[in-house]
């Protein structure tokens, strides 16, 4: 890393110091106006771990004005996956002759009993990290007399990958794949958090990645309906900038509205050709998350015409209720109620070499941010 420069900017990080320094002093002149507005505290969620990983990583937090305090939201995949789904993984690891397939977030995991994929691969299951589904789909033709899953899990951007995965297969006729489908939808996850009575919450940040697939107008509820601003936004440092700058500017104007910073990632329509893979290939179902439960039209299952390809199906392994990590505030951090510090577990019993919680487990927790890059 090129040492910082005098205005405590990296330019390896930043690119350009100078336009940093100047947003950043726009940045706490509209913090001071928009606190008088908002009772003295402005309170952001971005809702992407990735840009909760970007924010620590640049050590932007310690250039926000007293009155701005990001937070965290519901936007990692691996953390909101609930403790039941993640017994569900451990289930599938332990049938006989099965190959689990999965992203390496997913290893440490741990579930109601204590165990994670890493330590059910020590007591002899088949568990493989993989860098896509289509290298499960090699290895399910590779091995035919095994049966390979490959675990399904996040939000609106990885569906559509498994859905023109299974699509695939489904057309090839390979009989001995199949997936999890642990997908939850980012604006019911919004609307959750603007209907609980203890939300603080001023502004979103949106994500990048999930909005290049379904444009804005999911998101326009969020300030027609409840007045809260919105901005889609990149993840280098100056696009997280730029994007509390606009969100700032609609709470002193006083015009909540859905902007897109992203724009050169994140046309207004999002892909239709994503979203129709996913139309095709899955039905929007209840889903479980961590800490809140089980909502109604909150996830995605796998449709009439896909149910074959389920594996919690195929191997019909229930969904049982299981509780929280004794002391874990994950969920309380996945709803923007508690940062990372705030746990007594935090760099104590919980830290990445031996997590309690999937926030710390994750590359995009925010609890593993916060411990690798400090607040």
């Amino acid at each position: 890393m090129k040492a910082r420069s005098s205005d405590g900017f990296s330019s390896s990080l930043w690119r350009n110091p100078e336009l940093a320094a100047s947003a950043v002093s726009e940045m706490r002149r509209l913090a001071a106006e928009a606190a008088s507005k908002t009772g003295g505290q402005v309170n952001f969620m971005e809702v992407c771990g990735t840009h909760t990983m970007a924010i620590a990583a640049s050590g932007m937090r310690r250039l926000f004005p007293g009155e701005l305090r990001m937070l965290s939201g519901p936007g990692c995949p691996v953390c909101v996956t609930s403790q039941g789904d993640i017994d569900r993984v451990l289930a599938l690891a332990s049938v006989p002759g099965v190959i689990i397939t999965t992203f390496g977030d997913m290893l440490k995991v741990k579930g109601s009993g204590g165990l994670d994929l890493h330590a059910m691969r020590a007591l002899g299951s088949d568990v493989r990290v993989v860098y896509s589904p289509l290298d499960a789909v090699a290895l399910a033709e590779a091995e035919p007399s095994r049966q390979v899953v490959f675990l399904g899990v996040g939000f609106e951007t990885t569906a559509p990958v498994i859905a023109g995965t299974v699509k695939r297969v489904k057309k090839s006729g390979l009989k001995n794949f199949s997936s999890t489908a642990f997908f939850k939808l980012v604006p019911p996850a919004l609307e959750l958090l603007l209907r609980d009575p203890e939300n603080r919450i001023h502004g979103f940040m949106l994500p990048g990645h999930v909005s290049a697939i379904i444009g804005l107008e999911p998101y326009r509820f969020v300030a027609e309906k409840y007045r809260v601003p919105c901005v889609v936004t990149g993840f280098e440092p100056l696009d997280i900038l730029s994007g509390i700058n606009m969100l700032l500017r609609q709470i002193v104007a006083g015009k909540p509205a859905v902007e897109d910073e992203y724009f050169r990632a994140v046309p207004p329509e999002g892909n239709p050709a994503a979203r129709g893979l996913m139309e095709e290939v899955f039905t929007v179902v209840p889903a479980s998350w961590r800490a809140i439960g089980t909502v109604k039209d909150t996830g995605l299952g796998f449709s009439r015409a896909y149910e074959y390809f389920d594996a919690v199906k195929r191997f019909k392994i229930p969904y049982s209720e299981a509780t929280e990590p004794r002391g874990c505030l994950c969920g309380k951090i996945l709803l923007g109620k508690a940062l990372p510090p705030d746990c007594p577990l935090f760099g104590k019993a919980c830290t990445p070499s031996s997590a309690v919680g999937p926030c710390m487990v994750s590359s995009e927790g925010a609890c593993a941010a916060w411990f690798k890059y400090g607040g």
